[in-house]
């Protein structure tokens, strides 16, 4: 079974860029704040909430985006050693809604615990995406040079494809997209190690 989110493009760029930033921290260490501009746009995007994004959702693009950035930058602030905890998204992404007098959607976490809680994390994601809603993501480290390209990082997680028994997740960052073994993913062999951010 594959399921995949309607994301958006800004030009040729799979979602948002990190690199448009000339902002120093938001270039090195806005991509948590980046994450829930993606979110925003998504659940604007798939009409499952309006009036959170403060630009023209039919014509996105880079200048607004930028903006929309800037703009989320105070509530989920870049900082040395990065957002490096679920509670600090969670935390700026409701002080965003609060300010908006936004009550409605609900923002959980739920941390990586390795294969003690893969099958749940598989569940709520494959659940979120049925739903038509995003999937933040945070992986601090991991033993697999595989995942070198998003370690450290947050990132989202826009869609998933089952096939041989293994579920797959399709990750986009940095204007691209891929996907990788969510189990390898989930089961990094560090605890405390990050996980996801759910809506609801």
């Amino acid at each position: 079974m594959k399921k995949e989110l309607d994301y958006f493009y800004i030009g040729h760029s799979y979602g948002g860029n990190q690199s448009w930033f000339l902002d120093f921290w938001m270039h090195i260490g806005g991509c948590a704040a980046l994450c829930a501009c993606d979110s925003i746009i998504l659940l604007e995007k798939n009409k499952i909430k309006t009036g959170l994004y403060p630009f023209s959702i039919e014509k996105l693009t880079k200048g607004d985006y930028i903006r929309f950035g800037k703009m989320m930058k105070p509530y989920i602030r870049p900082r040395l050693g990065g957002v490096d905890r679920l509670d600090l998204f969670i935390e700026g992404i409701n002080n965003y809604f609060k300010d908006l007098n936004y009550t409605e959607l609900e923002v959980e976490k739920l941390e990586s615990e390795n294969e003690q809680n893969y099958f749940q994390a598989a569940f709520f994601l494959k659940n979120s995406i049925n739903k038509g809603f995003p999937v933040s993501f945070l992986l601090l480290k991991h033993k697999s040079r595989e995942f070198s390209p998003i370690l450290w990082h947050w990132f989202m997680i826009v869609g998933y494809n089952e096939y041989d028994d293994e579920l797959y997740v399709k990750v986009a960052t940095y204007g691209n997209w891929k996907y990788y073994s969510f189990r390898k993913m989930w089961n990094s062999g560090f605890d405390n190690n990050g996980g996801m951010i759910l809506y609801k």
